[in-house]
Order: C-alpha cells, then structure tokens, then sequence
C-alpha cells in the first residue's frame, strides 16, 4: 500500500511516464517570455540616426524647415585658415549649391544638409588637387549662427574640430 501511494505522487509530480508535468515547466516559459518582451523593448526603444533624419519637403515636429534651409545661406568663414564655404541654394531634395574658397575656388564634389528634429546637418565633399576626398560634417547651431564640425583632411587622412563663422 505504501509503495502504491508514493507511485502515485511521483506519477502526479512527473506526469505519465516520467515526463515533466506541465506545472513545473511554466517558470521556464515565463523567463523565455520576459526575456523576449525586454528584447522587443529595446529594440523599439533604439533607433538608428540615420531613422530620425527628415528628407526636405517634410513637416519638422517642433521646426520649421523652410526657414532651416534659408539661414544656412550665405557666406560662412573658417577663422583658422580663412577659408569661405559659400551656400548659394539648397534644394527640396537636400542638394546644396556650393562654393568653397582658399582663397582660389576649390571643387565642391557633393554638398547636402539633412535635418533630424530640430538638428540641421550640412556635409560637403571637395574634389581638387590636394583635397580629393576631403570632407567637411557639420552642424548648425542657431544660439551662435556658426557650423560646428568635423573637418576630414583626405590627404594627411587626419580629422580637425572646425567652425565657420558668418561673414557680414
């Protein structure tokens, strides 16, 4: 009688046949499942820069991208070297009308500002003798009227805290 008893609290633990009985699998489910819902979080919760950017022609929360693109025109001076970087028009699509200057003119290969919220970016690659591949990435900041940024020299392939300064 006794060994009947404890065959049958083994069987009620265990299930028919030794198997585990439902009941002691579902801590393992409910880790599996809040392991997946942190994993949805985050991946929800992070999105990639390039996610935020705002193509031209697009409402701006908080912005107004019109008058984004008319105070990136004009004429904007390095004040480490003298070099001028010349926005003469910008594009719906993005596509900056550019000069850049040392004193010579030097070719603007590409030139395009993007805006991300409230954030204006501007880059412009230069293609010349001793520039090819040059880059410039930078940032409008409105307190101060001045692009804030990076410059990439190709040649010495090194990078440089820059800033351009209106000309009046």
């Amino acid at each position: 009688m006794q060994a009947s008893k404890k065959s049958k609290k083994r069987q009620a633990a265990t299930g028919p046949a030794g198997s585990p009985n439902k009941s002691s699998r579902w801590p393992f489910f409910l880790l599996i499942m809040v392991g997946l819902a942190v994993l949805v979080f985050f991946m929800l919760r992070e999105k990639p820069a390039n996610q935020n950017s705002t193509p031209l022609g697009s409402s701006v929360p908080g912005g107004d991208l019109g008058s984004a693109v008319q105070v990136l025109k004009g004429r904007w001076l390095r004040p480490d070297g003298g070099y001028v970087l010349e926005i003469r028009n910008v594009s719906a699509d993005g596509k900056i009308e550019a000069g850049y200057f040392n004193p010579r003119p030097i070719n603007v290969a590409k030139a395009e500002m993007s805006q991300e919220g409230p954030v204006t970016r501007v880059f412009i690659e230069l293609r010349d003798k001793g520039y090819d591949g040059s880059t410039y990435t930078l940032v409008y900041d409105p307190g101060s009227d001045q692009f804030k940024g990076i410059y990439y020299q190709a040649t010495l392939q090194q990078r440089f805290d820059v800033f351009f300064v209106r000309m009046k």
